[in-house]
């Protein structure tokens, strides 16, 4: 398939941003509700933290298969079939009145929106050029901060006025909507001719890549981690820990997503510039990954001190990981690149849903065990700090050992 023009590039990147954006608007949004839902539902932190993770769980269940329909059908047809169940799980979500339908509807949620980002990144793989497609990343990944600050204030200010289940009927029409853009303007797929022979899906070539198992601890640790602590535990530290009101935890969620928007909106001007000057792009992590460790440790050791800003630079810091994905997605010939970003995005996703209990189950074990609530927060974020850190030794242990050409 031939590179895109110019002007019908920017179109179909719009096209599934738009579609981004309401993806990672659903998977924040718990942040922000978790006060209303904990009172609501009587939820426990274990509860919470299920809660949250149960949209990374469905979102990482249908990764697998997602890569191989990605490879066979094309972004298009399969980015539509998953959102219509995103459409459902919200609709659900809308009418639940207990936790475990609640959960049940999240889990959809997550599936869902599975494909709104792997669909645009196997589409740019064969429609872009690499610089292109190193920028197109971080832009999405900025409109998917665009979608989590409207998670934000706008949600904590719209919640009190019409209720938290009409946002949720919401969401579905307007993903219902992102549909029929995408309908519109996206192209058709055509199978790759780079050479690589016709086969029945297999992740096999994918799980024995060096390069890939080289990227997949941090991926799950420290990226996921960070989304971990972004999409929830962050309003939770704000709230009991800091000593936040629920308007002041939702300011502070919108600056730490304005943040990240703006990250990654840097990002996706500086890459082309790296990629030009051949700055390989596991020379920039290794370089930026300890800066989110430095940010961590700041945050355990201040404790009430450490607010938004403190969560905002450690979320800042630890975007050096998210260039991983697109250069995982160029190690690989363009007719599996299905495969191998939506491999990859399990590993995030599935480190995700780990963390964000992990830390929930933490909490309320050091509770069980006597500490206090700040104790308890300290102790499950240094866990997770520690993780991270072993994660990093791993990449760099890999990275000696790994003649593998790099991106």
């Amino acid at each position: 398939m031939s590179l895109l023009a110019r002007r019908q590039a920017m179109v179909v990147f719009f096209a599934f941003a738009f579609a981004y954006f309401f993806s990672a608007l659903v998977r924040a949004i718990t942040a922000t509700l978790s006060p209303t839902l904990t009172r609501e539902f009587r939820l426990d932190a274990g509860d919470l933290g299920l809660l949250a993770g149960g949209y990374f769980l469905g979102f990482s269940a249908i990764q697998l298969p997602l890569g191989s329909l990605l490879d066979r059908h094309g972004p298009k047809k399969v980015i539509l079939g998953f959102l219509s169940v995103a459409v459902l799980g919200c609709a659900v979500f809308a009418m639940a009145t207990s936790f475990p339908v609640l959960l049940a509807a999240r889990v959809l949620c997550g599936a869902g929106v599975g494909a709104c980002l792997m669909a645009p990144l196997t589409g740019y793989r064969r429609w872009f050029t690499p610089a292109v497609q190193l920028r197109t990343n971080s832009w999405m990944l900025m409109t998917g901060s665009f979608g989590m600050l409207a998670s934000t204030l706008p949600v904590q200010w719209l919640a009190p006025v019409y209720g938290w289940r009409p946002l949720f009927w919401g969401l579905a029409a307007l993903i219902a909507l992102s549909m029929l853009v995408i309908a519109w303007q996206v192209p058709h797929w055509e199978h790759a001719s780079d050479g690589t022979p016709a086969r029945k899906a297999s992740y096999r070539e994918v799980w024995r890549n060096r390069y890939f198992r080289q990227m997949a601890p941090l991926g799950f640790f420290t990226y996921g981690g960070m989304i971990a602590v972004q999409t929830l535990w962050a309003g939770p530290w704000m709230v009991r820990v800091a000593g936040y009101d629920p308007l002041a935890a939702a300011a502070g969620l919108f600056t730490i997503n304005l943040a990240m928007l703006a990250t990654f909106w840097t990002w996706g001007l500086v890459t082309p510039s790296l990629e030009r000057r051949g700055i390989r792009t596991d020379a920039v992590i290794a370089w930026g990954t300890p800066l989110s460790f430095v940010a961590l440790a700041a945050l355990v050791v201040a404790g009430p001190a450490a607010g938004a800003w403190t969560l905002a630079l450690f979320c800042m810091a630890s975007t050096f990981v998210a260039l991983a994905q697109p250069a995982v997605g160029l190690v690989f010939p363009a007719s599996l690149a299905g495969r191998a970003l939506s491999a990859y995005n399990l590993v995030i996703f599935f480190g995700v849903f780990v963390v964000q209990w992990g830390i929930g189950l933490a909490i309320d074990g050091f509770r069980a065990g006597g500490f206090s609530e700040l104790a308890a927060f300290r102790g499950a974020f240094s866990v997770f700090l520690a993780t991270s850190m072993v994660s990093y030794g791993w990449f760099l242990w890999s990275r000696s050992h790994n003649r593998q050409a790099s991106p």
